[in-house]
């Protein structure tokens, strides 16, 4: 079965950096897109980078592209998200999920598997 399993968060003072793996498993990791998102308490959860299955295209939600950077590795079937600067408010679970195909999409309902989410606290 599809597994999602994400790791990396914790607790960092504001303006450091994590970085965030989502190792996946039960398909073939090569053919499928990849995002991430993140969801603070009491608010929706909200799209923060995905990246096509080749790793060549990328996107960034614009309040993060700055800072936030998400890559692959194919071979260890890992995406990863680099977080640089982190803020207070960047504070939330991050989760990984599977895209539909190949290509990237920005809404939370194109994504059919996700994983159970990494929590990131940035203190000010």
């Amino acid at each position: 079965q599809v597994q999602l399993v994400e790791s990396g968060g914790g607790l960092v003072q504001a303006g450091g950096s994590l970085r965030l793996s989502c190792a996946a498993s039960g398909f073939t990791f090569s053919n499928y897109a990849m995002g991430w998102f993140r969801q603070a308490p009491g608010k929706e959860r909200e799209f923060v980078a995905a990246i096509t299955w080749s790793g060549r295209s990328t996107k960034s939600a614009d309040s993060m592209k700055e800072r936030f950077t998400i890559s692959r590795d194919n071979d260890k079937n890992t995406v990863y998200l680099q977080m640089n600067k982190l803020r207070p408010e960047d504070t939330a679970v991050y989760y990984c999920a599977r895209g539909r195909g190949s290509t990237y999409a920005v809404a939370p309902t194109t994504y059919v598997y996700w994983g159970r989410g990494t929590q990131v606290t940035v203190s000010s």
